[in-house]
């Protein structure tokens, strides 16, 4: 079993920026491949961005060269820098965490565990 809690979210203006945090627990953490997923009101849950152990990343085309995803393994946790925030950019965003999976894979959905979201708010 695999833990993860996210932290960081809260309401920002546009333009504006926000970390989120996601600690995970109960497994190796570099062997895991991380991912940040959101969900708005009313809309399917949407893949963001995803980071391998060996710290490949891939981005949704919607957020690429806005939030950049890293990963810190002595802390266990991986982090969603976002910067240039938009109202579209509201949603939950959750954090998971993938067993042997690549980025690309993570990208379509598949992710083993997940976390409890933090709600990121952008107002205009």
């Amino acid at each position: 079993q695999v833990q993860l809690v996210e932290s960081g979210g809260g309401l920002v203006q546009a333009g504006g920026s926000l970390r989120l945090s996601c600690a995970a627990a109960g497994r190796t953490f570099s062997t895991l491949t991380m991912g940040w997923f959101r969900q708005a009101p009313g809309k399917e849950r949407e893949f963001v961005a995803a980071i391998s152990g060996s710290t490949n990343t891939y981005y949704a085309d919607s957020v690429k060269g806005r939030f950049t995803i890293s990963r810190d393994n002595a802390k266990s946790t991986v982090y969603l820098q976002m910067n240039s925030l938009k109202p579209e950019d509201t949603a939950v965003y959750t954090c998971a965490a993938g067993l042997w999976t690549t980025t690309q894979t993570m990208a379509t959905g598949r992710g083993d565990y997940w976390g409890q979201g933090t709600q990121v708010t952008v107002s205009s």
